[in-house]
């Protein structure tokens, strides 16, 4: 499996280490941190999944050569404190994919996607046993997005069997929470109305899993519809010679309409 490092890839580990100089390199790039930089990973992400959900292959491209100087940067961090470097990274990520897919590398025979994905669960579990994290939760990251750190929490609860049967069940759940917040709202009781709501949203991050549906997938769609819907309103009162804030929500919530309806009947 060995081959010969890439110019490309030889290129950018020595551009990250011409910025990283302290002498020549660049004050901003020399002064950061495993910290400072966690952020900017986190950003470039987000990028990569808004270039593919814009089927904007040009803008992907650029988005993923940001997310590659994420994964360079902590690398070379920690190559100057003689822990790891960028091959090291890249050579442990080839040994996983291969422990992880004997049928591919191995002489398992065939599997079907859901024999795979079982059989991905037990490797993982075996690798977790080994940095002795035992609890079933032990290893699903604190620093997710808390939508989807509650769906993977109740994916993992639900291996073991701590799961709602159905989807209904857990609808049922959703109507209990919103009670439970109404009746706190009803109450006047912020605090814990606010505690009622993160009930709210971790059901809803359930059900989303049930649904076979990453939240943060379908809050991105949502928020996708509601700047379409909401830029329908602007043009609108613009042709007017008008704005939103000249406006009123009754008008809005009228045009919100016609726009939702115009969008149905747009759709096959």
């Amino acid at each position: 499996m060995t081959q010969e490092p890439h110019p490309a890839i030889e290129g950018l580990l020595e551009v990250m280490r011409r910025l990283r100089d302290p002498v020549g390199g660049c004050p901003w790039d020399r002064e950061q941190t495993f910290a400072t930089i966690a952020p900017y990973t986190v950003e470039e992400s987000y990028e990569v999944a808004d270039a593919i959900q814009r089927d904007d292959m040009r803008d992907l491209k650029e988005e993923l050569g940001d997310l590659l100087f994420q994964v360079v940067f902590h690398s070379r961090l920690a190559e100057e404190q003689g822990l790891f470097d960028f091959h090291d990274v890249a050579a442990a990520m080839s040994e996983k994919l291969i422990r992880r897919h004997p049928h591919v590398f191995g002489d398992v025979g065939d599997r079907t996607a859901d024999e795979q994905n079982a059989a991905w669960e037990v490797t993982k579990a075996l690798e977790r046993k080994a940095k002795n994290k035992t609890g079933i939760l032990d290893d699903v990251p604190v620093g997710l997005p808390a939508l989807t750190r509650a769906a993977k929490l109740t994916k993992r609860a639900a291996r073991v069997g701590f799961d709602w049967p159905t989807v209904r069940e857990v609808v049922d759940k959703l109507d209990e929470e919103t009670a439970e917040l109404k009746a706190e709202l009803d109450h006047g009781d912020l605090d814990k109305a606010r505690a009622e709501l993160g009930d709210l949203l971790f059901v809803l991050a359930n059900l989303a899993r049930k649904l076979d549906v990453e939240p943060e997938d379908a809050l991105r769609l949502t928020n996708a519809k509601f700047v379409r819907r909401f830029e329908s309103i602007e043009n609108a009162l613009h042709a007017e010679g008008r704005t939103p804030d000249q406006s009123n929500l009754e008008e809005m919530d009228a045009l919100w309409n016609a726009a939702k309806h115009k969008e149905r009947e747009s759709q096959p």
